[in-house]
């Protein structure tokens, strides 16, 4: 590459400007280890006549070395496409500080899959972790996996937007994604524990805080302590999920108990009616399940 620009030097370079960009430690660290192994890639294995220019500063050549390392990945590498994407998105930040734009390369196609949700084996034990939890804790699994609400609309929830009767309960949720209200019915085991949460906050929460949920100090929780608190029940049942993964579990019960999704999408509060359809698609289990239920007697 004598005459081209040093891969490294657009390396160290690139490494400085990231450390100045607004993103998660984890992200930088992901896109710092693609870059890499992208620079290195072009320093030792990149076909200098196939891609014609340099490609750190010409755009074709840009287009032609992103293609070629996107086959490398796949066929050196073995890479999966979550992993090949990844790299690409990388590869396009680097590109972005080079001042040369997104290179053109085509993604890859990711197989549809339900989002994750707990078996019920799973639900079980998450459910008698909770009964050992405190009030909180145990009403803000509960609410999650029976009413499918998301962490920041469970947090954002006042004890007035809970109504409960001796027959039936609702959740109103006043503005959720999109600034959209719905109301959620609540079963019996959720209005329960929400009595249970109710009365236990009465008596240490000062006048005037009108949060459902609350912290030690008696003010409003965030919703990173609130995918915490959840955490830590999880944890004692053994289990390690976010707080969505509650709603994913949720929603999934209730395609699966064969529930219309246009009313599943309600209670979810999906816009689209395709994003509930994700629930109805079958997970690792079921095609492994699926292929083992497939037998002939020989």
């Amino acid at each position: 590459m004598d005459g081209w620009r040093d891969p490294l030097q657009a390396l160290q370079a690139y490494e400085t400007w990231l450390g100045r960009q607004p993103l998660s430690p984890r992200t930088r660290g992901e896109y710092l280890r693609w870059v890499r192994m992208f620079c290195a890639w072009l320093r030792e294995g990149a076909d200098e006549h196939a891609l014609g220019a340099d490609p750190l500063v010409d755009l074709a050549a840009r287009d032609y070395a992103a293609r070629d390392f996107k086959r490398f990945l796949k066929s050196e590498r073995a890479l999966g496409p979550a992993s090949v994407n990844l790299a690409l998105a990388a590869i396009d930040h680097l590109y972005r500080q080079l001042g040369l734009g997104r290179a053109n390369v085509r993604r890859e196609s990711l197989p549809a899959a339900a989002p994750r949700a707990l078996s019920r084996d799973e639900q079980r034990a998450l459910l008698r972790a909770a009964e050992r939890a405190g009030a909180r804790d145990r009403a803000l699994v509960v609410l999650m996996l029976f009413a499918g609400l998301r962490i920041g609309e469970s947090v954002a929830l006042d004890v007035d937007d809970v109504t409960i009767s001796a027959r039936k309960g609702v959740v109103t949720i006043r503005s959720g994604k999109g600034d959209a209200y719905r109301e959620v019915a609540l079963n019996a085991l959720v209005r329960a524990v929400l009595e249970e949460c109710i009365k236990e906050r009465e008596g240490r929460v000062p006048d005037g805080e009108a949060a459902l949920f609350v912290s030690l100090k008696g003010t409003r929780i965030s919703p990173r302590a609130a995918d915490s608190a959840i955490r830590r029940v999880a944890g004692d049942a053994g289990l390690e999920l976010s707080a969505h993964v509650l709603r994913h579990t949720c929603l999934t019960n209730l395609v699966r108990q064969g529930e219309d999704l246009v009313m599943v999408a309600e209670i979810a509060g999906h816009v689209r009616i395709e994003t509930t359809r994700r629930y109805s698609l079958p997970s690792k289990a079921d095609r492994q399940a699926a292929m083992e239920r497939m037998d002939v007697e020989f």
